[in-house]
């Protein structure tokens, strides 16, 4: 799979300078780039069918996120933060936005990976849930992982896509926390060929992904 695009919404702070953001960064394009289709090929090229709408999302992440794990990565982690009151002291509830697809502990603080295989509303409420994370102060880094213009027409309707994100850059660029990253990793396939296998769509509620 190519990385054909970085946009690095958030880079704030120390840690966003230092080695060890560097190394998990390249861990994280690291997994990224070992998507493969058709599976278990060990040569990491991804060929998709080009066929308009033809081809399922949820199984292109199964191998990075397994690279993840092997890596360490928790998986389907549960990702909550305690509520602040509207007078600025920390409430007795906790917010429980959902979970990360993976997330990597790093001192106090996690650091998450969402794979978008959901609508366009799903990335916005990933990178919502990143971008809050940072504001309260309860995440070092985020990383959300879409389809590129040129993949996306190959993919499940209305999945989430770089295209329709781009118009709220700015939105995301301000939010106000001092430290902390937030990133969206583009993706696109290496080659397209009629004779590839599609790529099998699960059912998600009543939408198939």
């Amino acid at each position: 799979m190519k990385i054909v695009e970085e946009e690095v919404l958030i880079s704030r702070g120390a840690f966003a300078e230092s080695p060890d953001w560097t190394r998990i960064a390249e861990e994280i394009r690291s997994a990224v780039r070992s998507a493969e289709w058709p599976p278990n090929t060990g040569t990491g090229i991804f060929t998709i069918r080009p066929m308009s709408r033809a081809n399922g999302v949820k199984p292109i992440k199964l191998g990075p996120i397994a690279k993840l794990k092997a890596k360490g990565w928790n998986i389907e982690h549960p990702f909550e933060f305690e509520e602040v009151s509207d007078e600025g002291r920390t409430a007795a509830t906790v917010a429980k936005p959902g979970d990360f697809d993976a997330v990597l502990s790093y001192g106090r603080l996690p650091i998450a990976v969402e794979w978008e295989t959901g609508n366009i509303s799903s990335s916005h409420r990933a990178l919502n849930k990143m971008a809050l994370g940072l504001l309260r102060g309860s995440l070092a880094a985020g990383t959300l992982i879409v389809p590129s213009k040129k993949l996306y027409p190959y993919l499940t309707d209305r999945v989430g896509n770089i295209s329709e994100l781009r118009p709220y850059f700015d939105l995301w660029r301000i939010v106000p926390c001092r430290e902390g990253v937030l990133q969206i990793i583009v993706i696109e396939h290496d080659a397209a060929d009629t004779a590839a296998p599609l790529i099998p769509k699960g059912t998600d509620g009543r939408a198939k992904r």
